[in-house]
């Protein structure tokens, strides 16, 4: 008995050895060590022998089943590392395989557009101002002809800021209140243009936003008259839009201007024939102006009989749009990538 055990071993190892999966080496070990294995079977004739053979014999057995059990550990230990690392290479994350594209960012539409308009002005001769985005009642109403109490105050939706007095200071409305800061800084005469951020407490649509950004006119000199408030928003107009848009001026009513006016412009969509953007009349409204409002110009000391001017402003957000033929002004700040990208 004792003499087959080296050959057994010996097949054993090499058997062992040859094992390439955990699932061979399990089949293996029920093989090799259970209970119809040829150990199993050389220990169930122990009994035959005499004591000191059977001593002898039953000794060798298991010095060679602790020999075949320490090598079946050995390789299973082998192949489990081997499968544990083919697990994980599988599910490693290569991120190698993305690629970043190489390439620089760009200014956001809007801000775009407020650099071009800024650029276009200053082709015509106008200065940039800026002023505050928080601001007192007095610049942002009080100065502009808006007395207490009065109903135009209502159409602004105003968000007020705990400082100071209840309803003294606020986020401003409109970039009027530069026209007064720049009017305040110094005599005329004077070209400027105010782009800025404003806001009221408007819900988001297609067409309006909390938070929206204006750009204000202002012109101040001798002799200046509603004909060359025309003749600006005109000459503008064909520089931004290009030939083929024009403007039109329409009664409408602002505290700070008199006589005042909305102006439109030709459809950028339909070029005048009339769509659904236009409501069919082939006329964009753009923003409103009129004639600086004598009180206006007392309430910064000017005499408004030495001197006149007129102001404009409109939305730089809905005059993006337009521009660009984007239909929902939301889709400006929702920063959805693929938007962003096509400008």
């Amino acid at each position: 008995m004792t003499d087959e055990l080296p050959a057994l071993l010996t097949e054993a190892r090499t058997r062992i050895t040859e094992a390439e999966t955990l699932e061979q080496l399990r089949a293996l070990d029920a093989e090799l060590l259970g209970k119809r294995s040829r150990l199993a079977t050389a220990k169930a004739r122990l009994g035959s022998l005499e004591p000191e053979a059977r001593r002898e014999a039953g000794r060798g057995l298991n010095e060679a089943r602790q020999e075949v059990e320490r090598e079946l550990a050995e390789r299973r230990q082998a192949l489990e590392a081997l499968a544990r690392g083919t697990r994980l290479e599988a599910e490693r994350l290569d991120l190698t395989e993305i690629v970043p594209r190489r390439r620089r960012g760009h200014l956001h539409l809007v801000t775009q557009a407020r650099d071009r308009l800024e650029d276009v002005f200053i082709g015509m001769g106008f200065t940039v101002a800026d002023g505050p985005e928080a601001e007192t009642d007095w610049y942002n109403f009080g100065a502009l002809n808006f007395p207490p109490g009065h109903p135009a105050r209502n159409m602004y939706d105003t968000l007020y800021l705990e400082v100071g007095e209840p309803e003294t200071v606020l986020l401003r409305t409109h970039t009027s209140p530069t026209q007064i800061r720049v009017m305040e800084a110094g005599e005329p005469p004077i070209y400027s243009v105010m782009p800025g951020r404003c806001y009221r407490q408007d819900t988001a649509d297609a067409s309006h936003l909390p938070n929206f950004h204006q750009i204000e006119g202002l012109v101040v000199d001798r002799g200046i008259t509603f004909g060359d408030l025309a003749g600006t928003l005109d000459t503008f107009t064909s520089a931004y839009f290009g030939p083929g848009i024009t403007t039109r001026l329409r009664p409408s009513y602002f505290p700070f201007t008199e006589p005042s006016a909305e102006f439109d412009i030709t459809c950028t969509f339909c070029k005048g024939d009339g769509c659904a953007s236009c409501g069919r009349t082939g006329w964009l409204e753009l923003g409103g102006c009129g004639m600086v409002h004598p009180n206006v110009f007392a309430s910064v000391g000017y005499d408004p009989e030495a001197w006149s001017g007129f102001a404009f402003g409109f939305g730089i957000d809905r005059m993006t749009a337009q521009r660009s033929g984007v239909a929902d002004l939301r889709d400006l700040v929702t920063n959805d990538i693929r938007f962003l990208e096509q400008f």
